[in-house]
């Protein structure tokens, strides 16, 4: 007997080959990396691989397609951290979840995600998945036989023989958004030949320069941030107002509420003018003359002399406004003149 050598393999220690198809994967996502700074990430529920490779016929030249296991995904992103340094790219690892994919692209990102979430395809109702909308089954004739009335009884929908077919009376809300959708409902909207729910690429992320911010993001408009700008200004006038605290944007409404209160002692005097005062005596005097004037200057036809007459308060003194300093402090022989009699 010739002695034979036996040989023993602890788990774990053997060598693992490597598919082929994952290290391809694995050159062509880091190509990907290497090359575009900024894609969206996406999912991809009740997508089916036909409209995804429509969509990337239609999107080539402009944009890239990639998915995969998440785990191998994963794995990649770290190898390619390690190699490049490029700690970065670790907060993409978070955004890997669930039935994701990327979108490669140099494009502006909200013009693309907007052509994305446009491609949409109407699908069917099948049974076990969660319905995105509220369905309803509009009245009507449904062009089935009356042998299946049990059918639509088993479901509580009113129906009626009419003219040898099943008519559904009202409308009847089958199925509720967010519910899971059942065996009976999805068979009755394919014999319906309804097809209530549109599936499409829903784009969650976007990942630009090491940053994840969400898609949502992209939906703010340019008057929305002034809006909130303002607003924002508003509210430090008026606590810097209330506070007696002059800056930059309240010090303008100081100034003109001093004028105001300028205006309110000067009609009090009888020695003492200036330009902007007089112009308010002239419209308190006659104030329908105003209100003509206004009319006639395209204030509106609808206005009353009452209406007229208080608007002149608050906007006729701000064109005279920059002769106030001049009258207030300049006119020292009037306010000496008044202090004597």
């Amino acid at each position: 007997m010739t002695d034979q050598e036996i040989k023993i393999e602890l788990p774990g220690t053997r060598d693992k080959q490597v598919p082929q198809r994952k290290l391809d994967y694995g050159t062509k996502l880091k190509g990907l990396l290497d090359e575009y700074d900024t894609c969206l990430i996406v999912t991809i529920t009740n997508v089916g691989s036909k409209q995804i490779a429509e969509m990337r016929k239609d999107f080539r030249g402009r944009a890239r397609f990639l998915f995969g296991k998440n785990t191998l995904i994963r794995k990649i992103i770290r190898d390619y951290v390690k190699e490049t340094g490029n700690a970065k790219l670790m907060n993409l690892m978070e955004a890997v979840t669930g039935n994701c994919g990327f979108i490669f692209t140099k494009e502006s990102c909200s013009a693309l995600r907007k052509e994305i979430m446009a491609r949409k395809k109407q699908c069917a109702a099948k049974a076990g998945t969660f319905a995105p909308v509220d369905v309803f089954v509009p009245p009507g004739p449904t062009g089935m036989e009356p042998t299946q009335t049990a059918f639509f009884q088993a479901m509580n929908i009113p129906t009626r023989i009419n003219r040898g077919q099943i008519d559904i009376e009202e409308e009847v809300h089958i199925i509720e958004k967010g519910a899971k959708v059942g065996a009976s409902e999805a068979s009755l909207l394919i014999k319906l030949g309804i097809k209530p729910f549109y599936y499409g690429i829903k784009v969650q992320s976007i990942y630009e320069e090491g940053q994840v911010i969400d898609a949502s993001v992209l939906d703010i408009t340019t008057d929305q941030i002034a809006s909130s700008f303002y607003s924002g200004l508003r509210q430090v006038a008026a606590l810097c107002f209330t506070l007696n605290y002059p800056t930059m944007v309240n010090v303008p409404h100081s100034l003109l509420r001093a004028y105001k209160d300028t205006l309110a002692f000067g009609l009090e005097l009888n020695t003492y003018s200036w330009g902007g005062l007089d112009t308010i005596k002239t419209i308190l005097e006659n104030p329908e003359a105003f209100a003509a004037a206004a009319a006639a200057g395209g204030g509106g036809g609808g206005a009353t002399g009452g209406g007229a007459a208080a608007a002149p308060k608050e906007d006729t003194p701000e064109p005279d406004s920059s002769v106030a300093p001049a009258g207030v402090f300049g006119n020292d022989d009037s306010s000496s003149e008044e202090s004597s009699d």
